[in-house]
């Protein structure tokens, strides 16, 4: 599988990035680690003319705290993410769950805003992001704006992003509560068949429809002192599972129900 022609643009500033991408319009797409996106090209499903590669951007690379929100570069690798002392205090969800993003290649290569931008329902990350009610910092020629993670969802492989935007930072309150994420594959390394992540009263699933989702009707039980099998019981309501080769339908309710269970249980023991 060869990827149609297309032109390598390497940038250092996202500024840069910016101004390449407003040059080459429709023609331009970022690059980042690439574990997403090439895939994709190969399989002639994307065929950019121009790769803006944000590789070289130094500003994308860093983890640090800001008050009570954890703060990560977009830039930054899945194993740098796994192996931060500081993630792991501030939101151990998210450096377990980065620990399990693809095989050991793809977790030195890919990067975290790469995974979150590509946008694909059974990816970790955006599950995860959205049991941390993450907030998502974009930058444009016009300067920056912030959007939640429940709005920034939109379907299949898309989001809430403009054209001409860059995902610079993710941000992440503190967790405080207790936190599991449960993920059901077919063979190791894979794609999620279903996950399920729990911080604190949210609850989200992965490979449930065509964008990570809550688990609403769940977390209603768990606001109203219900336990986990009465919330487990509810956590597909509402939900969209696809039919493919790895699971039916119902296949993916009835593993949503005991991932949900579970991760419930589990989240109780790290209070």
């Amino acid at each position: 599988m060869i990827p149609a022609p297309f032109r390598h643009v390497r940038v250092d500033t996202v500024e840069a990035a910016i101004a390449a991408l407003i040059e080459h319009g429709d023609e331009a797409k970022l690059l980042a680690g690439g574990h997403s996106l090439l895939p994709i090209m190969k399989l002639r499903l994307a065929t950019p003319g121009v790769l803006v590669d944000l590789g070289g951007v130094p500003s994308l690379s860093t983890i640090r705290m800001d008050g009570e929100e954890l703060v990560i570069g977009a830039g930054t690798r899945h194993r740098d993410v796994h192996q931060s002392p500081i993630v792991t205090s501030a939101a151990p969800l998210l450096a377990y769950a980065s620990s399990l993003v693809g095989d050991p290649q793809v977790r030195n290569r890919g990067t975290i805003g790469g995974s979150i931008v590509h946008a694909d329902p059974a990816a970790d990350l955006p599950c995860a992001m959205l049991a941390l009610d993450a907030r998502f910092v974009l930058q444009s020629s016009t300067g920056l704006r912030s959007i939640g993670v429940d709005e920034f969802f939109l379907g299949f492989w898309t989001t809430a992003m403009d054209v001409n935007e860059v995902m610079v930072e993710i941000r992440i309150p503190r967790q405080e509560t207790g936190w599991s994420y449960q993920k059901f594959t077919t063979r190791s390394q894979d794609w999620a068949t279903v996950a399920v992540a729990v911080a604190g009263g949210r609850i989200s699933l992965a490979s449930m429809a065509e964008t990570p989702v809550r688990a609403g009707a769940a977390e209603a039980e768990l606001a109203q002192g219900k336990g986990p099998v009465a919330a487990g019981a509810l956590a597909d309501a509402g939900t969209r599972p696809p039919e493919d080769l790895r699971a039916s339908s119902d296949y993916r309710r009835n593993l949503a129900q005991v991932l949900t269970e579970r991760a419930l249980v589990e989240a109780a023991t790290r209070r």
